[in-house]
């Protein structure tokens, strides 16, 4: 009963707020009071009795009063902050105000008048004032950052203390208070729930804080200047930035949700750390803002002395952004080792399978993980180096080829396509990414994939082919990204099964069809870049892979057909006849019978009605998000720059070698020699241009496709078809199979074989030393940051957060800018 008399009383001072026509005093201390000092049981309460459009109304009707109250909360929490809290009711005061503003302060973002207000001269203040206090934003981010490190409220306290000796907020050593073990602290705290609890209220608030950025609009213009309330909270003026930046990196990473593996335990027991875990970890992505991070020099081995954090003056990675700074400058191999196995446990929980169906407990911020790992990779470039040297980025690699598979077919998470696509991307720059994946696939993480025995390469082609042809064609801008992943590890790959080889024959024999070639400017870009994983397999790895040699072998029509590829406007107009009843999805023109999935496997399924989608900013072309590594002298007579799409500019980018060290390397005279003597035939293309696209909602306009006849009223001419024909580069293939094709065919005829084993036995031990052309430098495109992908991350986050903060629901049904909601 006195639990609805104090929410009827709340009820009461929200429509007493509204309704009055003369602004209440600040001074009036009994009337704000009633916001509270009762007791509302809990956030939800505080949503439901406050709603939307009464805060907008007394926003437009009597916006004196909002300030004031705003400003009243204010002067509670740093009340609160200096006393410590020592007492249960202050705690309870200091709670309901959290509450407060976290249901007010969306609105006062939404409208661009009210922005500035918490960035204001405070009330009863002038601008020329001798003493000028800070800005209300100042006081609430100083505030709530003590009350993260308060004892007995948020942190267990080290030394005895009661109600009558409470300890000196001011001179605390928060430092002392880090909330776990793990980088820079040792000890490892007690787990209190209540603890818990009162970190996720305050966290919350901090978020809600940063969300300004939700409604700005998403174009550069908008975005010039840093977000205030995140340049403050991550700035020197507030003391508490390096135990919080470490509370919250080591609270994540610490996380095991599994605990103590008792089956349904997560179902018998509240976990208060996982409410916490995802909060901190959105606060992490969100704080680490880096726009400087190129400027970074490190070096690659990652080793050093000292402390968990180097010593030095702030550098050009982050100097204002503290977080940044901090997170830049671990360098202890124990840290990045606590870090890693922390991301891959969480990474890999969803992907765990027991004997009892739902027994353990499922994470589900796995999309805030990734960005967490991008940026991680992104800013200490150490921390990147430190994966790729052991088998343990495969940890990293399993998870996102699962989630990428899962969600291929659902139209509501292209931005987790996306995101997956990209740390791909960035890994594959560098060379030990691709002799990591020739480690054996033993997981077998239950997928829709065909069942196969092989290596992780393998996995990642397969799982590469699915995408492409059971895909939604949303994801059709990805391609290129998805084909230059496997060109970067491509010459590293000792052996690939027979399944990832029929795959990868099979994306040749699809894009490689007239109708397809021809039925936008860009298609064939996808046919150089096949082209290309096939010749660096055949130069630098032929003595491993007879499956796949064996697989071109059977498969030679479909090169011959492409040499031979008629180029008359006739021949044009013929084939672009023929599109409908060959192809209606990429999927449709495989006659191939999928193979028998993995046991376990649960198909994808479509987007389910009544799910929110956010839309995203456009992603940028592969040619804006790569720059290639290529010989220079080479470049003397190579064909012209396939041109890019529309007509943005593709980057000069700068030109080095990236050698196959350790795997069937050329001697250096050899690569020199192979420089000076590189024909037009193989030079290879620039990076191909994916057409600019808006994954926004369905409703909006679809990304161009690349199945449309044509594009933008562009059509095949003669002349367009043989200015990129004459520069496939086949011949490394075609003389392969001018060596191989007669001899195979004399053993079958000798033999009598049938068996496609024996051939196998015969390419294994097969060699085209000396009778394949000189073999050619090979090109790596590396993942080059761009002010386009640092607007797709922030948009892609925040939808992010937007769509996992429902309880309580703090943005729902605001105005927010940054990306459009759709209902379905």
């Amino acid at each position: 009963m006195g639990n609805t008399d104090t929410k009827l009383n709340f009820r009461k001072a929200v429509i007493q707020l509204t309704t009055k026509t003369q602004p209440i005093e600040a001074s009036d201390e009994s009337f704000w009071e009633q916001f509270w000092s009762d007791s509302v049981t809990c956030v939800q309460d505080v949503f439901t009795l406050i709603p939307a459009a009464e805060i907008r109304a007394l926003r437009e009707e009597s916006p004196s009063n909002l300030a004031t109250l705003c400003y009243k909360a204010v002067e509670k929490l740093v009340a609160a902050a200096e006393s410590g809290c020592p007492s249960q009711k202050e705690q309870q005061i200091v709670l309901n105000c959290i509450r407060l503003l976290t249901r007010v302060l969306p609105y006062i973002f939404e409208d661009p008048d009210w922005r500035g207000f918490f960035w204001s001269t405070l009330p009863g203040q002038s601008e020329d004032s001798e003493t000028e206090s800070p800005p209300l934003a100042q006081s609430l981010l100083n505030a709530l950052s003590d009350l993260l490190f308060c004892p007995e409220f948020t942190v267990q306290s080290n030394r005895k203390s009661g109600p009558d000796n409470p300890e000196d907020m001011t001179s605390i050593d928060s430092c002392e208070y880090i909330w776990e073990a793990g980088v820079g602290f040792a000890h490892s705290p007690t787990h209190n729930h209540t603890h818990d609890q009162n970190r996720t209220e305050i966290i919350k608030l901090l978020l809600t804080c940063f969300s300004e950025t939700m409604y700005l609009p998403p174009v550069a213009d908008a975005h010039t200047s840093p977000n205030q309330w995140i340049h403050y909270f991550s700035s020197t003026d507030n003391r508490h930035a390096l135990p919080l930046f470490t509370s919250l990196l080591n609270i994540v990473c610490s996380y095991d949700p599994v605990g103590y593996g008792l089956p349904y335990n997560h179902l018998m027991f509240t976990d208060s750390r996982e409410p916490l875990v995802e909060v901190a970890l959105q606060v992490l992505c969100v704080t680490l803002e880096n726009e400087a991070s190129n400027n970074q020099n490190v070096s690659v081995d990652g080793t050093s002395g000292g402390t968990a954090m180097e010593n030095g003056q702030p550098d050009a990675a982050g100097p204002d952004n503290l977080f940044v700074n901090y997170l830049s400058r671990i360098h202890r191999e124990e840290d990045f080792h606590f870090i890693l196995r922390g991301i891959t446990r969480l990474l890999n929980n969803p992907l765990a399978q027991t004997y009892l169906p739902g027994s353990t407990k499922k994470i589900q911020f796995h999309q805030e993980l990734l960005v967490m790992f991008w940026k991680m990779c992104d800013i200490n470039k150490k921390f990147m180096f430190f994966v790729l040297k052991s088998s343990d980025v495969l940890d990293v690699l399993v998870p996102i080829l699962y989630f990428l598979n899962d969600a291929r077919a659902d139209q509501s998470r292209v931005g987790l396509m996306h995101i997956g696509v990209f740390i791909l991307l960035l890994l594959s720059g560098e060379r030990n990414f691709g002799v990591r994946l020739n480690k054996p696939y033993t997981v077998r993480v239950p997928m829709d994939i065909p069942v196969f025995t092989g290596t992780h390469a393998d996995f990642l082609i397969i799982v590469f082919h699915k995408i492409i042809t059971t895909g939604h064609q949303r994801l059709q801008p990805l391609f290129d990204c998805l084909l230059t992943i496997i060109v970067n590890v491509s010459p590293y790959l000792k052996t690939l099964s027979m399944v990832a080889s029929t795959k990868l024959l099979h994306l040749l024999e699809a894009f490689s069809t007239p109708w397809f070639l021809y039925a936008s400017p860009t298609n064939h870009h996808l046919v150089f870049f096949i082209l290309e994983v096939f010749n660096n397999i055949i130069q630098y790895q032929f003595d491993g892979n007879s499956n796949l040699i064996y697989t071109i072998i059977r498969k030679r029509n479909v090169f011959h057909q492409l040499a031979n590829l008629p180029v008359e406007h006739s021949a044009i107009a013929k084939a672009l006849s023929k599109r409908g009843k060959k192809f209606v999805n990429l999927a449709a023109g495989a006659d191939l019978k999928e193979p028998q999935t993995m046991e376990g496997a649960i198909p994808a399924s479509e987007a389910e009605p009544g799910t929110l989608k956010t839309s995203l900013a456009a992603t940028p072309r592969i040619d804006k998000m790569t720059e290639k590594a290529a010989p220079d002298e080479a470049h003397a007579d190579a064909p012209p720059p396939i041109p890019p799409m529309q007509d943005l500019a593709t980057p000069s980018g700068t030109h080095s070698i990236q050698p196959p060290n350790e795997i069937h390397n050329p001697t250096e005279s050899e690569e020199q020699e192979a420089r000076g003597k590189l024909q037009k035939a193989k030079s290879l293309p620039t990076p191909p241009s994916s057409p600019t696209h808006s994954v926004t909602s369905e409703s909006s306009k679809p990304p161009l496709s690349r199945m449309g006849s044509t594009a933008g009223g562009w059509v095949a001419t003669p002349d367009w078809v043989q200015s990129w024909k004459q520069k496939l580069p086949l011949q490394t293939i075609m003389r392969m199979l001018q060596v191989l094709v007669p001899q195979v065919e004399k053993i079958c005829i000798d033999k009598g074989l049938t068996d496609e084993s024996e051939i196998l036995k015969f390419l294994q031990h097969g060699t085209l030393v000396g009778l394949l052309p000189v073999p050619h430098p090979i090109l790596i495109r590396k993942y080059q940051a761009n002010s386009g992908t640092t607007m797709w991350f922030r948009t892609y986050l925040w939808g992010v957060i937007y769509l996992r903060n429902v309880d309580p629901p703090i943005w729902y049904d605001t105005n927010v800018k940054l990306f459009e909601i759709q209902r379905v």
